[in-house]
């Protein structure tokens, strides 16, 4: 069973985060990870309620423009290029009258490209060739403890992990999809580089892009699918930085995150 849910939904146009969003720089505050797969669940909610077709979700880009403290978020969303096949719809999350997070995503009606579907990237190994991990080495908060996790780590600042979360998104029905994005955001904090009580390093942005609809099995209430990170972080020396991230499901690769730092000794 799971732990209890990121989120409640409080109103309409609300939600409200619970204590185990909180971490992970700040207790006090809210891990914005899966405030972003509530995002992702608002586009999708918005989506079903105007149209019965099946357009999926392409790519999704977030724009994260502050800290928020453990509380409810009201939101609005808006379809800013209607079309029959593409759709490109915004979502915003705002905690009083402060806008937190900008997220879009762009809607594609799919079609049948298996007799050219492939990719170069290879599979992640197996979670049994991998050595229990979990994020609270690292990092603080109540929402690292929600996963359950084994990883490789190659040298500071590359690394492969297998993840899963104990905690629902919402206590209302919710997809594998919105599930999968709320579990994103960390991958910038699965291999660092230098130590986050000495050097911060928080993304002010997330992007996915995907190639193929991941296959998740989804049942809430219970823990998630593993999903597999294939991270590499790489820090300049102008105060810049990224995180590049392979994401995987059983099958191998579907989606590439990525996510600027702004990196500060």
């Amino acid at each position: 069973m799971t732990m209890d849910s990121y989120f409640k939904r409080t109103g309409a146009h609300q939600y409200t985060a619970t204590q185990l969003t909180s971490g992970a720089w700040n207790v006090e505050e809210q891990h914005i990870s899966p405030t972003l797969g509530l995002a992702t669940h608002i586009i999708e909610t918005d989506l079903h309620a105007r149209r019965d077709d099946d357009l999926v979700i392409g790519s999704l880009k977030f724009d994260i423009l502050g800290v928020v403290p453990i509380g409810p978020y009201d939101f609005d969303v808006r379809v800013i290029r209607p079309g029959r096949t593409i759709e490109l719809v915004e979502a915003t999350l705002n905690h009083g009258e402060r806008t937190i997070v900008i997220a879009r995503a762009w809607l594609m009606k799919p079609g049948d490209s298996s007799s050219v579907a492939g990719t170069a990237f290879s599979q992640l190994p197996p979670r049994e060739h991998m050595e229990p991990y979990s994020p609270q080495i690292d990092w603080q908060g109540d929402y690292l403890k929600t996963f359950e996790g084994f990883r490789t780590q190659h040298e500071p600042g590359r690394a492969q992990v297998w993840q899963r979360t104990h905690a629902d998104l919402v206590d209302e029905p919710y997809s594998a999809l919105a599930r999968s994005a709320g579990m994103l955001d960390v991958a910038n904090g699965l291999s660092v580089r230098e130590d986050p009580a000495k050097v911060a390093f928080p993304n002010v942005d997330l992007d996915i892009h995907y190639f193929r609809v991941p296959d998740f099995s989804h049942q809430p209430g219970q823990p998630s699918d593993w999903q597999g990170y294939d991270v590499t972080v790489s820090f300049g020396d102008g105060g810049l930085g990224l995180t590049h991230t392979w994401v995987h499901d059983q099958h191998g690769p579907f989606a590439a995150v990525t996510q600027c730092l702004t990196v500060r000794p």
